[in-house]
């Protein structure tokens, strides 16, 4: 057993800086790679993509990363793990063995995770009387079933274990938890026994910290930001993780960024419900027990985590088809910039009332004043506002309602305030929206499993 292993974080979602795998692989010494490229709308992108293209439905920046960085990760034997395989984690893993036998791999083993995919067994569930209820309205999934545009189980880190154990060095999943990916390769190293809660507990805290790259070293941080130097070449986390559960929170030398008390504690109360119950498919995390050590030089110790068994379900996430949406915008001038928004609004609704349109949601938007905070925006003297932007959005299940509503927009140029620009792009046009609905599935209906796909 390891007495110490190094977790670098690659990617914190799909779009993120796509140097940060590279660095991380180059400028120091790591044991995994771990990049996690899912969020919710994520699943349903995705899922789209391969609707049209069966070969698709992964992030496919994926391969032409790998392309890069494999014969590093293999000279220095770095393992990768991601859950950028989305929807079809086999098209990925064979994309990237293609890709590795473009740089001269000879020898390679990807495993691959699936199982997480239900969207063709939700007949067969409902019929068994899994009504798979929103987990906000209580509501059946029969009702949008029709809609559904992709359904996925999360699952933990303990596929990705069995993965490790047959040898991976690249392990691709589908809808894998974030923390899973972290939490895997401690189990797998030190041999932690799945029902020691604490320790599962202490891997999912550290996971939770790497899931959003740099967000723990001085991204998007909320303290004194201007004390973080050197955005520009932002360093991402790395957990140094020990056999006990301790983890020591770091980042490369030299790169920029900040690895603090503040940056790291503000990463852990991003997206958490309950403080004392963090659930994932492996434990519940208590939150409140969490401590946190500044060490200094960019390293922060969190250690004393405590947790609890998991539960007996898998959370789903589905994605399905609401309607129809678009949004148009003009940019009105100074002087009184607010108060030719505002009127132009109002001429707006006004024709589209007297056409007897009819919308789920009509929202505005006056960016530069109270597209942020709203109705809590403080009034302001709009001879201090040099530009407005008019931002208007329609939500309907009428599909006409929302195209005529585009064809409203240019009109107002000439048929509303003065001093107006930024019209650009044509009309707005109707545009899917796509809503989550959140449910449960007992664990012994869904069965991770786990395929491997190799070069020899």
């Amino acid at each position: 057993m390891k007495d110490k292993i190094r977790i670098a974080s690659g990617q914190g979602f799909w779009g993120d800086l796509l140097e940060a795998p590279y660095q991380q692989v180059t400028k120091g010494e790591i044991d995994y790679l771990v990049m996690d490229y899912l969020a919710e709308v994520t699943m349903s992108i995705l899922q789209k993509q391969k609707n049209r293209n069966p070969n698709l439905g992964y992030a496919r920046d994926l391969p032409d990363l790998m392309k890069r960085i494999l014969p590093i990760c293999l000279e220095k034997g770095i393992k990768v793990i991601t859950n950028g395989g989305g929807v079809n984690p086999v098209a990925c893993a064979d994309a990237i063995l293609e890709n590795a036998v473009k740089v001269g791999v000879d020898k390679l083993q990807v495993a691959v995770v699936l199982g997480d995919d239900i969207k063709d067994r939700i007949d067969e569930l409902t019929a068994a009387g899994i009504e798979l209820k929103n987990m906000e309205t209580g509501e059946p999934i029969i009702k949008i079933k029709d809609k559904i545009l992709s359904a996925n189980v999360y699952f933990g880190a303990f596929p990705i274990v069995e993965a490790l154990e047959n040898g991976a060095d690249i392990v691709i999943t589908g809808r894998t938890t974030d923390t899973g990916l972290t939490l895997a390769p401690m189990i797998y190293e030190f041999g932690w026994d799945k029902g020691n809660y604490d320790l599962m507990a202490a891997g999912t805290v550290a996971g939770h910290i790497l899931e959003c790259g740099a967000q723990s070293t001085g991204g998007n941080f909320l303290g004194d930001w201007q004390s973080i130097e050197n955005m520009a070449e932002i360093g991402f986390p790395i957990a140094e993780a020990f056999p006990n559960g301790d983890v020591i929170i770091t980042k490369h030398e030299g790169t920029g960024g900040k690895v603090s008390f503040e940056t790291v504690a503000e990463q852990l109360v991003y997206e958490i419900g309950d403080p004392t119950e963090y659930i994932t498919p492996d434990c519940v995390a208590d939150f409140t027990s969490i401590k946190l050590e500044d060490l200094g030089n960019d390293r922060v110790k969190v250690y004393n985590v405590k947790g609890k068994p998991e539960t007996e379900f898998y959370k789903v996430s589905c994605s399905y088809n609401d309607g129809y949406a678009a949004t148009g915008s003009l940019t009105y001038s100074w002087p009184q910039a607010l108060t030719k928004a505002k009127a132009a609004d109002q001429i707006l609704r006004k024709r589209l009332e007297n056409l007897g349109l009819k919308f789920d949601e009509i929202r505005t938007e006056f960016v530069g004043y109270n597209a942020t905070h709203e109705n809590l925006a403080t009034p302001i003297d709009e001879e201090l506002l040099n530009e407005v932007v008019l931002r208007v959005a329609v939500r309907s299940h009428d599909r006409d309602a929302v195209k005529r509503f585009g064809q409203e927009i240019a009109p107002l140029i000439l048929t509303g305030p003065p001093s107006v620009t930024g019209f650009a792009g044509g009309r707005p046009k109707p545009s899917d929206v796509v809503a989550y609905w959140p449910a449960l599935i007992p664990k012994n209906l869904v069965k991770p499993k786990v395929k491997c796909l190799e070069l020899k």
